[in-house]
């Protein structure tokens, strides 16, 4: 299964990664304490080129075969790493942004489309207006117009990771799977509800079993 998340600073976007099966998580946020005390191996992503050597690492290395998950926390910021290197190669700012559409959509996909790997993509959220119907609705946040606006595209599962307070000040959290008049999300495999638990294993089974039926 692969998919993305998207949510508010704080909102658990990081803590999702400890119900996958066995991950393995590439870091470009510089701190997981969240997920601190499940001992989770991870890749610390600081530039391109570790996020390419990564990526190698992941789909051919014997020890690779020992995850059935990856996880990118975030795609937001792992993008703003690969606009800094492209800023630094080009002094037109729309050549670096053009750049950064091209790298950052090759290495979407390609990870994506990872054999055998439940791949997790968690992304920072933003408040804009959708070109299709005019309303504002929250989406995934990416640097770049092009890049941002297009990223749901990549995916057949795209989830808003929702937060609400009640009135005793108690905190809870669920999955967002279809699109609303105030979140754009998606679930192309029609086997999740519009709400559900933040249980990313239960929803691979869910999403796998409906397709084996």
């Amino acid at each position: 299964v692969k998919l993305l998340v998207y949510g508010q600073a704080g909102a658990g976007k990081t803590s999702l990664i400890k119900t996958l099966p066995r991950p393995l998580v590439l870091s470009a946020e510089g701190g997981l304490l969240s997920i601190a005390d499940a001992d989770i191996p991870f890749i610390e992503v600081s530039n391109m080129e570790s996020l390419k050597e990564a990526y190698e690492w992941v789909s051919s290395s014997a020890e690779a075969k020992g995850f059935d998950s990856i996880a990118l926390d975030s795609i937001s910021e792992i993008a703003e790493v690969c606009l800094s290197h492209e800023k630094a190669k080009n002094k037109d700012p729309r050549a670096a942004y053009g750049a950064l559409q091209d790298e950052m959509g090759g290495l979407i996909r390609a990870f994506r489309d990872l054999q055998g790997k439940n791949v997790y993509f968690s992304s920072k959220q933003e408040r804009k207006e959708d070109q299709i119907s005019g309303a504002q609705l929250y989406f995934p946040s990416l640097p770049g117009s092009k890049l941002g606006q297009g990223i749901g595209y990549f995916f057949d599962e795209v989830f808003a990771l929702r937060v609400e307070r009640d009135a005793e000040n108690k905190v809870t959290r669920w999955l967002q799977t279809g699109r609303d008049f105030q979140y754009e999300a998606k679930d192309r495999s029609g086997a999740l509800e519009m709400f559900e638990e933040c249980d990313l294993q239960r929803i691979a089974q869910k999403i796998t079993g409906k397709s084996a039926n």
